[in-house]
C-alpha cells in the first residue's frame, strides 16, 4: 500500500478507516494514484449501462476512482489501456470450496483465470474436520497473498444432525465469535429442516442460538430448503429468517420463493431450464436471484469453467448478458452485505476486473484482482503463495490401528438360514426403508449380489477407535469379487464411507485412505489398483488442479472394467457405473429420512431416521 497505510488483504475496521480515508482524497487528486486502467466501455452492474472509453484509478488494492477518460484530475504513476469490455470480478454467493478438492491458494490459481475473484465459502465441510481452526484456515492463502476473497461462513451443519458427532461443534457462542470478524458475512446454509421448525428435535436449541448470534451482528443466514415446495412449507422457511435458498428446481418453487422474499440462488444443473421458465414467467427484476456453483470438482471445472461457466449458461438460456453478470457480482455482493469491498467497479472496492474480448460468449482475455493483472486467457500469472499445512489440517484421519473384516460383518440375530435386513439404496428418499431377507453363513448376514444387494458402511476417522455402521444396501457399489471403493468425503461430516463385495477388500481400502491422510481408495480383486490424494483435512489436496485431475483420471480408468451394480432413482443426478456420486448419498439433511452415520450414543449401530429420530436395527 501507499506510504504507512495498513495492510488491506483482509477487512479490519480500523485500517479500513484509513484505507478509505486516504482513498476519499485519491478521489479529489489530492493525493497521487497508483494506476489508471483505460477501457474501451465498461458495466456499470448498479444501473446495467454500459459506459463507453471509461478509466478506473487505483491506489494499491482498490478503485478510488472511475469516469470518462481523461478527465481524473490527479496524479497517476502508471497508464495502462486495454481495448476490452470491463465487467467487475465475479463472485460465488455460495460454494463449497473443498468441492474442488483443491486447497485455497490452488483454488485461486484455478478459478481467477475464469472471473471468480470473490468466494462466499459454505465452510461446513472443513468446519466438521476441524471447527476449532476453521477462520485460521480459510484465512490463511489470503494473508499470504493469494488475490481470491474467501469470506468464511462457518457452517450451521456443524454437526449435521444430533445423531452425528466429530471434528466440530458450533453453537451459538462460537458463532458469535466468528461474527466478530468482517471477513465472516453470516451463517452458512441451515440445512437441518426438522431442528428449526421442531422444538423437539435435539438440534433445535443449538441451530436458533446460531440463528440468534449472526442476527444479533446483522449477518446474513444462508438456507437449503430442499424439498421445501409447499407453500405453508416455503412461509414457515422465509418466516425464520433465513434469507436464501440453493436447491429450487422447478419455476413454481423458485416464484413461491421469491414471492416470500427469499434470495434464490440457481445451481448449474438447473440454471437453463429456470432461467428460460423465468422469462417466460415475465420476471422483470432479477436482483433477488444469483447464480452459484454449490459443488463443483477440480476436473469439471477444467472442463467447464468455474463462475463463467455459469454466466455462460444464463447467457444461453436466453437472459441479457449485462442481467446474467449482475447475478455473479452485484447480486450476491448485497446480498451477503459486501458490497462495499466486491459487487461493482466502483471508488472502495477492491480493484478486480474481468476483461472481456467477447461479452456474449463471455470470452476472458484478462483477469484483475488486486489491482494487478493475474490472467492472460487462461493461464494464471499471479501470485501463489507457497503454504506448509500445518498438522491440525493435514493429520486428519485419526484412527489408531489398522481395520480388519471384522469390522464390517454384520453378525446374524439368530441362528437361522435368513435373516431380516434394512436396506437403503442411493438418494432414498422414502419415508421408509427397504425391506429384505438375506442369506446368514458363519454367523454373518450375507450380501446377495444376484439382488443387487451389496454392504455399506460409514467409519468414523475422528475419535482414533475406527467405529464402524455396516448395513446392506440395494444397487451401489461393485459386483466384482474382493473389490471395495472408500472415501474420505462423504457430505457434510465427512467420515470415510465404504462399499465393497467383501469385508476384507472394505478393510484394505480404509486402511489404504488411513496411509494417505484421505482421498480415494479403489482395491480392484484383492489388490489396492488406485488412490487419489485429499492430505488437506481428507478433502482437499495442496497441488494444482492439473496435477490432481490426472489422479483422478487414474481412478476412473482403474475402475471402468468393475461391473458397478446399479438400480434407478428418481433423481437424474445418480448414474450407472463408477459411484462417484456416492459422497452425496451420505447427506443427512432435509429431505433425507433413513440414513447411516457413524455409531452414536443416540443411533448406537448408526441407523437413523433424522426426521423424526426413530432408530432401527439392520438385522432382525
Amino acid at each position: 500500500m501507499d506510504g504507512t497505510l495498513p495492510d488491506d488483504l483482509l477487512i479490519q475496521p480500523d485500517d479500513e478507516v484509513r484505507l478509505r480515508q486516504h482513498l476519499t482524497l485519491v478521489a479529489l487528486g489530492k493525493r497521487p494514484a497508483s494506476k489508471a486502467i483505460r477501457v474501451a466501455r465498461l458495466l456499470d452492474v448498479n444501473t446495467r449501462r454500459w459506459l463507453p472509453d471509461q478509466e478506473i484509478v487505483l491506489s494499491g488494492r482498490r478503485i478510488a476512482w472511475t469516469g470518462p477518460a481523461g478527465t481524473y484530475r490527479g496524479e497517476v504513476a502508471e497508464r495502462i489501456e486495454r481495448p476490452y469490455s470491463a465487467v467487475p470480478g465475479f463472485g460465488e454467493v455460495h460454494k463449497h470450496i473443498e468441492s474442488t478438492h483443491l486447497t485455497p491458494e490452488y483454488e485461486a490459481a484455478l478459478v481467477l483465470p475464469r472471473g471468480c475473484t470473490w468466494t462466499c465459502e459454505a465452510s461446513h465441510e472443513f468446519s466438521n474436520v476441524n471447527g476449532e481452526r476453521n477462520l485460521d484456515f480459510w484465512l490463511t492463502a489470503r494473508l499470504a497473498g493469494s488475490p481470491l476473497k474467501i469470506f468464511p461462513l462457518p457452517g450451521s451443519a456443524v454437526p449435521p444432525t444430533a445423531w452425528e458427532w466429530g471434528g466440530g461443534h458450533y453453537g451459538e457462542a462460537e458463532q458469535q465469535g466468528f461474527m466478530a470478524n468482517p471477513m465472516v458475512p453470516g451463517l452458512d446454509e441451515v440445512m437441518d429442516w426438522p431442528a428449526v421448525w421442531n422444538p423437539e428435535n435435539p438440534s433445535h436449541d443449538r441451530l436458533w442460538g446460531m440463528i440468534r448470534a449472526t442476527f444479533a451482528a446483522r449477518g446474513v443466514v444462508e438456507g437449503h430448503a430442499a424439498g421445501l415446495v409447499e407453500v405453508h412449507e416455503i412461509n414457515a422457511f422465509a418466516a425464520t429468517g433465513i434469507a436464501s435458498d440453493h436447491e429450487a428446481g422447478a419455476v413454481e418453487e423458485v416464484l413461491d420463493k421469491l414471492a416470500r422474499g427469499l434470495f434464490v440462488q440457481l445451481r448449474p444443473h438447473a440454471t437453463p431450464a429456470l432461467v428460460a421458465g423465468l422469462l417466460q414467467a415475465g420476471i422483470a427484476d432479477w436482483s433477488q436471484l444469483a447464480l452459484c456453483t454449490d459443488d463443483r470438482s477440480a476436473s469439471n471445472t477444467l472442463k467447464l469453467g468455474a463462475t463463467d461457466h455459469n454466466v455462460r449458461q444464463a447467457i444461453g438460456a436466453g437472459l441479457a448478458p449485462e442481467i446474467a453478470i449482475q447475478m455473479v457480482t452485484l447480486n450476491p455482493a448485497r446480498h451477503m452485505r459486501l458490497g462495499a469491498w466486491v459487487g461493482s467497479i466502483a471508488p472502495g472496492r477492491f480493484a478486480d476486473l474481468v476483461l472481456l474480448d467477447d461479452v456474449e460468449s463471455v470470452e476472458i482475455a484478462e483477469v484483475w484482482a488486486d489491482g494487478e493483472q493475474v490472467s492472460d486467457g487462461p493461464r494464471y500469472n499471479g501470485p501463489l503463495p507457497r503454504i506448509d499445512w500445518p498438522d491440525w489440517a493435514t493429520d486428519t484421519i485419526r484412527i489408531d490401528r489398522p481395520l480388519t473384516a471384522q469390522d464390517f460383518a454384520i453378525p446374524a440375530p439368530r441362528e437361522a438360514p435368513t435373516a431380516k435386513a434394512a436396506l437403503l439404496r442411493p438418494f432414498h428418499w422414502n419415508d421408509d426403508f427397504i425391506t429384505m431377507e438375506l442369506p446368514v453363513r458363519d454367523g454373518a448376514v450375507q450380501r446377495d449380489p444376484d439382488r443387487n444387494v451389496t454392504k455399506f458402511a460409514i467409519v468414523d476417522r475422528f475419535s482414533g477407535e475406527g467405529k464402524t455402521a455396516a448395513m446392506f444396501w440395494l444397487g451401489t457399489g461393485p459386483r466384482d469379487p474382493d473389490t471395495a471403493l472408500a472415501a474420505s468425503l462423504g457430505h457434510d461430516k465427512h467420515n470415510i464411507w465404504v462399499t465393497g463385495s467383501s469385508d476384507a477388500a472394505m478393510a484394505d481400502a480404509v486402511n489404504a485412505l488411513r496411509d494417505i491422510h484421505g482421498g480415494w481408495a479403489l482395491v480392484k480383486r484383492g489388490t489396492l489398483a488406485a488412490t487419489v490424494r485429499y492430505e488437506v483435512g481428507g478433502l482437499m489436496t495442496a497441488r494444482p488442479a492439473e496435477a490432481l485431475d490426472a489422479e483422478m483420471q487414474a481412478l476412473y480408468a482403474a475402475a471402468e472394467d468393475i461391473d458397478w451394480l446399479y438400480e434407478p432413482s428418481f433423481t437424474r443426478h445418480w448414474y450407472p457405473g463408477f459411484p462417484e456420486r456416492l459422497a452425496f448419498a451420505t447427506l443427512t439433511c432435509a429431505p433425507w429420512r433413513w440414513v447411516l452415520v457413524a455409531p452414536s450414543p443416540l443411533a448406537p449401530q448408526g441407523f437413523v431416521n433424522v426426521s423424526t429420530g426413530e432408530t432401527h436395527p439392520v438385522v432382525w
